[in-house]
């Protein structure tokens, strides 16, 4: 079946469906269209759209405006005050202006060249060398190269001044789509005695970065599901993810 019927067929009149039903059908449109810019067949699209879990993340785009990073350690660190940062001098407007497939998302959250992907570097500790980064979005290797934006934005930086310990924290994003992983294996190189762990990330992602080999690069899944991180300060949540890290690779805790 060609693409464009595909889209015939999933657009009904808007009348006879709910809200949500018409979001997963604008936004399965926008995939669509997309895909067929690629050249990618619809039976590949369709198996990927359906195995990815992608539905869950149509229904949170809904309130994606409501999901702001995690401010409660800003009076420890701030990464618009920090000249070593990525982002210092970043303003913050209380506009919206960034959007994920169209949808307004909270204007707190960092834009990093990405479409679908965005950041906050919650915490930064350049005597311990680790750094504590908040994701948000689609995180998209195969179409939008997401980690080489991440790496170069913002991971390069940090690593030019000392960082080789980096915590990921990743319960707000939605989906991940692989490609290769020279990206991962540099960004390995760079910590050389550090590591990167990547922590509350959802159980299909996980499996997604198992398919392209990446937890030989990333640390994640177990012990390193710390859920209540946010009660911690962060000192103590580097702490709880070290010692975790470390018992992991057969080195003292």
């Amino acid at each position: 079946m060609p693409l464009n019927q595909a889209k015939l067929l999933f657009s009904p009149p808007r009348l006879l469906l709910p809200n949500k039903a018409l979001l997963f059908l604008l936004i399965f449109a926008k995939r669509v269209a997309r895909i067929e810019a690629q050249g990618l067949t619809l039976g590949v699209f369709l198996c990927s759209f359906v195995s990815s879990n992608f539905v869950e993340g149509i229904f949170r785009i809904a309130r994606m405006h409501e999901i702001e990073p995690f401010y409660q350690w800003e009076n420890h660190y701030r990464a618009e005050e920090d000249f070593r940062s990525p982002f210092y001098r970043r303003s913050y407007a209380p506009d919206y202006e960034n959007t994920i497939y169209g949808y307004y998302i909270h204007p707190q959250w960092d834009y990093i060249g990405s479409e679908t992907l965005y950041v906050k570097i919650l915490y930064v500790s350049y005597d311990l060398r680790f750094a504590i980064i908040e994701l948000f979005g689609e995180w998209n290797d195969a179409l939008h190269n997401d980690i080489m934006h991440l790496k170069r934005s913002v991971v390069d930086r940090l690593v030019r001044y000392g960082i080789n310990q980096f915590i990921l924290v990743g319960e707000n994003v939605l989906n991940f789509h692989g490609s290769d992983d020279c990206y991962y294996e540099e960004w390995f190189e760079d910590v050389e005695n550090g590591w990167i762990a990547a922590v509350n990330f959802r159980e299909f992602v996980q499996e997604e970065w198992k398919k392209y080999c990446l937890d030989y690069y990333l640390n994640f899944g177990g012990s390193l599901e710390v859920l209540n991180w946010r009660t911690m300060k962060p000192a103590r949540f580097f702490e709880q993810v070290q010692t975790r890290i470390m018992r992991r690779l057969g080195g003292p805790a």
